[in-house]
């Protein structure tokens, strides 16, 4: 690039790299999702088509991104981790939250009509994503603020699913609805919904009161990496790999499964079974 007298103005930029040996966490959140919701008629309290579209950019999200371990997701909002060691933009806080954000817009839209076909979108009212970059230093954390998001999904879907019940089948006004249930504990709302309404909460649909994991299936791959010879080895730091090994892990992360799960990940059960999370 040539030089000009202009060029002092790129002395004005800055980067902000995220900690190194540290699990990033990209959390990508629908701007506006309440209007949002309205505009496009989404069913309460839980849409299954908007729920599956979702899903569906966030797996396409992770075809394009490989470095992108598991993402965990509920609503209108998607957490994708990163691996300690993960390299991706140098770590750069600006580009990474900037490019999950908008991939993940770019494939919502792109998706939209094959969840959403008799409900076209309105060129003045689209579809925005947001997100932000956390970074958990230990696996414990990085395990907790999973678990959070999912504990959450569950507190919000049983209020919603009681809360929607008395407005639509008890014909209850919001306003009373939220009255009725302002105190109330766990117990409570699925005496509720099971008196009332007939509804046996534990026999609801998994992704409701769940969410939804996504996780590429890296045990081959990670036990590639741990047997590979290194080209450097450090006491410090992880062993350098050759570029010839790196393109070859690449390929298999390419090639590897990403399976779409409804599951506990609170307990241990999830983490023994893929304790090449953790290790990796």
């Amino acid at each position: 690039m040539a030089n000009s007298r202009f060029e002092y103005v790129k002395s004005f930029e800055r980067e902000s790299y995220l900690l190194p040996s540290s699990w990033i966490v990209i959390r990508v959140d629908g701007r506006g999702f309440h209007k949002f919701s309205d505009k496009y008629k989404f069913a309460k309290p839980n849409d299954i088509r908007a729920l599956n579209l979702m899903n569906a950019a966030a797996k396409a999200l992770m075809n394009n991104i490989t470095e992108v371990i598991l993402a965990y997701g509920d609503s209108d909002e998607y957490s994708f981790v990163l691996g300690r060691n993960c390299q991706l933009f140098e770590r750069r806080e600006a580009k990474l939250v900037s490019t999950f954000a908008s991939t993940f817009t770019a494939n919502y839209i792109t998706l939209w009509n094959q969840f959403f076909s008799k409900e076209p979108l309105d060129p003045t009212f689209l579809p925005t994503f947001d997100s932000r970059a956390v970074l958990y230093p230990t696996d414990q954390s990085l395990r907790d603020y999973l678990a959070w998001r999912q504990a959450d999904c569950h507190i919000n879907n049983l209020y919603n699913t009681s809360f929607w019940a008395l407005v639509l089948k008890g014909g209850m006004t919001p306003n009373d609805a939220e009255s009725e249930l302002c105190g109330t504990i766990s117990k409570d709302k699925h005496e509720i919904l099971f008196t009332r309404f007939g509804i046996n909460y534990n026999a609801e649909n998994e992704m409701f009161k769940k969410g939804t994991l996504i996780i590429r299936e890296l045990k081959d791959i990670a036990e590639a990496e741990m047997t590979a010879t290194p080209v450097v080895s450090t006491h410090t730091g992880p062993a350098i790999l050759s570029k010839r090994q790196l393109e070859r892990i690449e390929k298999r992360r390419r090639k590897a499964d990403i399976n779409v799960l409804h599951t506990d990940i609170i307990k241990d059960d999830f983490w023994l079974e893929r304790s090449w999370i953790l290790k990796g």
